[in-house]
C-alpha cells in the first residue's frame, strides 16, 4: 500500500443544469490480482467522523465499486452497460438508486494514475442524473 495525493473530479448533469466538485486528499493506492484498490477518508463539515472511502477499480476495465462508511454509508456498483440497486447513505436516510454503468478507464503506472467512469443514476426508474468521475493520482512515497 503507497500514500498518494489524489485528485477526485465529479462531474454531474441533471436536464439542462451541470455541476461540477473537486477534491484533493492523501489516500493509499494498493492493487490485488483483479482491482486497483484506492482508499482516502472525505471530511464533513459540522462532523467529528470522516467518511471513509474505498474504490475498487477492476482492472478489466468492467466495473468500479465505491464503497463508504461512517456516519452515512453507500455501496455504489458502476459496472458497464447493467443496472444495480445501490444503498446510498446520507444525513437524511438511505436511498435505494439505480446505477447504470456507461464507462471505466484506467490509466496506470508504478508512480500515478488516472481512473475514468461515467455512470447514470435514477430513481423510480427515472434518469435523475449523469455523472462522469475522474480519479488522479501521484504517490508521496
Amino acid at each position: 500500500m503507497a500514500k498518494a495525493l489524489i485528485t477526485i473530479t465529479g462531474r454531474q448533469q441533471y436536464d439542462d443544469d451541470k455541476d461540477q466538485v473537486e477534491m484533493k486528499t492523501i489516500g493509499t493506492v494498493d492493487q490485488d490480482d483483479e482491482n486497483y484498490i484506492i482508499r482516502y477518508n472525505e471530511e464533513l463539515e459540522n462532523s467529528t467522523m470522516p467518511i471513509r472511502a474505498r474504490l475498487n477499480i477492476a482492472k478489466d476495465e468492467s466495473k468500479v465499486e465505491m464503497i463508504k462508511s461512517g456516519p452515512y454509508s453507500s455501496c455504489l456498483i458502476i459496472e458497464k452497460s447493467k443496472r444495480h440497486l445501490c444503498n446510498y447513505g446520507t444525513e437524511y436516510g438511505d436511498m435505494l438508486m439505480g446505477i447504470f454503468g456507461r464507462e471505466v478507464e484506467n490509466a496506470y503506472n508504478d508512480t500515478e494514475g488516472t481512473f475514468k467512469f461515467s455512470y447514470d443514476i435514477d430513481i423510480n426508474g427515472a434518469i435523475s442524473s449523469q455523472n462522469d468521475v475522474t480519479i488522479k493520482f501521484r504517490l508521496t512515497e
